[in-house]
């Protein structure tokens, strides 16, 4: 049996996939592919035709998406389950992934971790227009899940799920923003949430080594 998955290492999409695989116990293969480059070999290209990441191959069977992704790994491989059996919490789980890729990743990844944490590390300009524009989104965002969060110990009942799984990176790299962490800090359920997962181990082995910055 083989798995290979292809990512970039600071995409928060396949930090999602890698967290999944490790929380599963299975091995694999990292192949790292630059989406951004300018030379994306055409054999990714073959593999995903968008140009995005990750992508997951295993034993011949190719699949992209993220959220097809982590579906497929915990339905093929042993282990703990990671969605709920019943249809209530598992429609919740869906609810919750959903408003996850719709609502959160773009304000909380693309606008305030990127351009105040990742871009600034690496010496390129930020836009402080975008930085609030984010903050502005991600109060809606993170006060639609404060509501729908059961209380403890994880969003959608009392096992670790997909739902869990696709939110802790990108409140890793949120969090990494002195605003994006007080905004956590004032939101209960999902600060309590939050010192939970970032204290786990699967999220603790799979996270990304960031730049470390450049010198003003």
């Amino acid at each position: 049996m083989t798995v290979e998955l292809h990512g970039y290492r600071y995409s928060v999409y396949s930090w999602i996939a890698r967290f999944a695989l490790e929380e599963k116990g299975v091995a694999y293969r990292w192949i790292e592919i630059d989406p951004f480059a300018d030379d994306v070999p055409e054999s990714y290209l073959a593999l995903h035709p968008f140009k995005r990441v990750p992508a997951l191959i295993h034993d011949g069977f190719q699949i992209y998406e993220t959220g097809a992704i982590t579906r497929y790994l915990d339905e093929a491989f042993a282990g703990h389950t990671l969605q709920p059996a019943e249809p209530r919490p598992r429609a919740r789980m869906n609810q919750v992934l959903s408003i996850i890729d719709s609502y959160l990743y773009w304000p909380l990844v693309r606008q305030v971790f990127a351009h105040r944490v990742f871009r600034s590390r690496l010496g390129w300009p930020s836009d402080a227009t975008e930085i609030d524009k984010g903050l502005t989104a991600a109060v809606v965002g993170l006060d639609a899940l404060e509501r729908l969060a059961i209380g403890g110990p994880y969003l959608c009942g009392p096992e670790l799920s997909l739902a869990d799984i696709h939110l802790a990176p990108m409140i890793g790299y949120f969090t990494m923003a002195d605003e994006g962490a007080s905004l956590l800090k004032e939101r209960r359920k999902l600060d309590d949430w939050w010192s939970l997962l970032a204290s786990r181990k699967s999220y603790l082995t799979t996270r990304p080594q960031l730049p470390e910055g450049v010198d003003s």
